[in-house]
């Protein structure tokens, strides 16, 4: 993790309670803590998000990267998370999103963040999208 990019944001959001650093290019962020798939420490990433009733939606864009964010891959090998959304924490499960409901969340999300599009395009891959539940309203993984 970078210091500059992560550490220093993410502790100074939690200091602050999102009241810096809870904003990126107009966009709201979240605190998103993961499980590392091989360290089994705890990571926390800043990401933007969409709010979706109950749930929070996010896109593992990397910055148009030609490969997934870490935290992506977290998620996939445990689905549960804790968020912080300014100064309130919650557990969420993480599920991927597809065919109709991905591009639904797509067109919120690009309607929200134009500059997605041209992140898409760089990366080269279709980025996915995550729907974070909290835990009282999701359902737990199938691993179907």
């Amino acid at each position: 993790m970078s210091f500059w990019k992560t550490t220093l944001p993410v502790a100074i959001y939690r200091l602050t309670g999102g009241r810096v650093f809870g904003r990126l290019g107009g966009q709201p962020v979240l605190l998103l803590r993961t499980t590392g798939r091989h360290s089994g420490r705890a990571r926390t990433t800043p990401v933007q998000y969409l709010v979706d009733d109950e749930s929070f939606v996010v896109v593992a864009a990397n910055a148009g990267a030609a490969r997934p964010p870490a935290w992506l891959l977290n998620l996939r090998a445990e689905p549960r998370a804790r968020i912080q959304v300014r100064s309130d924490a919650h557990d969420v499960i993480a599920r991927e999103t597809a065919d109709q409901e991905y591009d639904e969340l797509w067109q919120r999300l690009t309607a929200a963040n134009p500059s997605l599009e041209k992140v898409s395009q760089r990366a080269g891959r279709r980025l996915p999208i995550l729907v974070l539940s909290t835990a009282r309203t999701a359902q737990e993984p199938t691993g179907e």
